[in-house]
């Protein structure tokens, strides 16, 4: 069973449907007791990380998902569900993010990324990923893979190590992080055809690692 965390923002039939398409079996939910309890969990999102994080824990959210997190559950975070894994999300103000891993979000125009003020943002359309290291979560993907990102913020992450994948507009950045049972995908697989739907197959079937990520 993959469990969909469903926090009341963004379409997430689209994403339901990609996993049925691979052939796991589907649970959108909002229920604490149920994030705590599930097989594993996928945490998507669209718009803003602050209205994302918010909603998180106007729903009493939160706590869930980290003991989810920390009791080693298989965990997928889907665009801005990337983003809130990381400590703060630097858009319209700072906010506070899950912390699951050490980082930051910043726009693709953050002065200290070095990026051309005249780059086209929001960084939307097919791009490829460049594998940083192997891992399950990417098997059988095509060679270059080229998925579909809609996003004008991305992750720094701390540790180069969470680092799964990068793609490359303007300057680098993570497009897939992993620690331990925590992985996290900037692009849509939902909306990335074949390498997508190869992709949330290989979650689906991940085995349940025995230490679960720090934090």
């Amino acid at each position: 069973m993959l469990t969909i965390i469903d926090y009341g923002i963004g379409n997430l039939r689209s994403i339901e449907k990609a996993c049925q398409r691979v052939g796991a079996d589907v649970l959108r939910t909002d229920d604490p007791e149920t994030i705590r309890e599930a097989e594993r969990l996928v945490l998507p999102g669209v718009g803003a990380f602050g209205a994302c994080i918010d909603e998180i824990r106007t729903r009493e959210l939160e706590v869930p998902i980290l003991e989810a997190i920390d009791s080693g559950t298989p965990f997928l975070g889907v665009c801005v569900g990337l983003q809130m894994l990381f400590e703060a999300g630097h858009e319209k103000g700072v906010h506070e993010g899950l912390g699951v891993l050490p980082g930051k979000v910043v726009h693709f125009h953050d002065a200290e990324m070095g990026t051309a003020d005249d780059l086209v943002v929001p960084h939307m359309g097919w791009n490829a990923i460049e594998p940083t290291r192997s891992h399950p979560l990417l098997n059988g993907l095509a060679d270059p893979a080229y998925v579909y990102f809609v996003h004008s913020y991305h992750a720094v992450a701390e540790n180069e190590n969470d680092i799964l994948a990068t793609a490359h507009y303007g300057h680098d950045f993570p497009a897939v992080v992993q620690r331990e049972n925590v992985h996290g995908v900037q692009f849509h697989p939902e909306k990335s055809q074949a390498v997508g739907l190869r992709l949330l197959e290989n979650f689906a079937t991940l085995p349940r690692p025995k230490i679960a990520a720090a934090r």
